[in-house]
């Protein structure tokens, strides 16, 4: 790796598998925006505008903007914090959906990016959807840090009202994955 790539700023997208306004995965994303060490940069990208994939209408019309957009965002990041909800002891159908539409042909954006998967829920928090997501990461090619995991435990009691993280050891525990992996896809980085 040469000395400016060891140096230059590292870009993170963000992925939170949820569209509900009151997310508290999405809040989880906010605040690990606000935990970025200096030197890195950690963008989250919307997923309410990506339809559901629809072979016929890639046939139609090729890939819609918000998909095209949505991996042109992926191909130019650094690394990849997918923050997730447990649906039914898996990831949820918005994040699968986007993930789909995302690795079409040609030239998908995943195969060989840095990434890391982190969510909250209730008493296991989404320690089974981390584990289901495993399949899905290696199908796309991603690559995925190893440690440290984040499972937030009854969630809703890491935020206040205004959506918030409040609790101390959260906060400690989501710094740590992110500045894990800006160092986990700083290995990465083009020479």
């Amino acid at each position: 790796m040469t000395e400016t790539a060891s140096h230059r700023p590292i870009q993170l997208v963000g992925i939170a598998g949820s569209l509900r306004r009151g997310s508290y995965n999405r809040a989880l994303l906010h605040a690990a925006v606000g935990l970025t060490p200096p030197g890195v940069a950690l963008r989250p990208l919307a997923l309410a505008d990506i339809p559901l994939y629809d072979g016929d209408l890639e046939d139609a019309e090729g890939l819609p903007e918000p998909v095209r957009l949505l991996r042109d965002r992926i191909r130019a990041a650094d690394g990849l914090l997918i923050v997730t909800p447990e649906y039914n002891a898996g990831v949820p159908g918005v994040l699968k959906n986007a993930l789909d539409w995302a690795s079409r042909p040609p030239d998908q954006p995943f195969e060989g990016k840095p990434a890391a998967i982190i969510g909250g829920g209730g008493r296991f928090g989404t320690a089974r959807a981390q584990i289901n997501f495993a399949p899905i990461a290696t199908a796309l090619g991603l690559v995925m840090m190893p440690t440290p995991a984040l499972y937030v435990a009854q969630v809703a009691e890491s935020f206040d009202a205004d959506g918030r993280l409040i609790k101390p050891e959260t906060e400690t525990r989501l710094a740590a994955v992110v500045a894990a992996l800006a160092a986990w896809s700083r290995r990465f980085v083009a020479a």
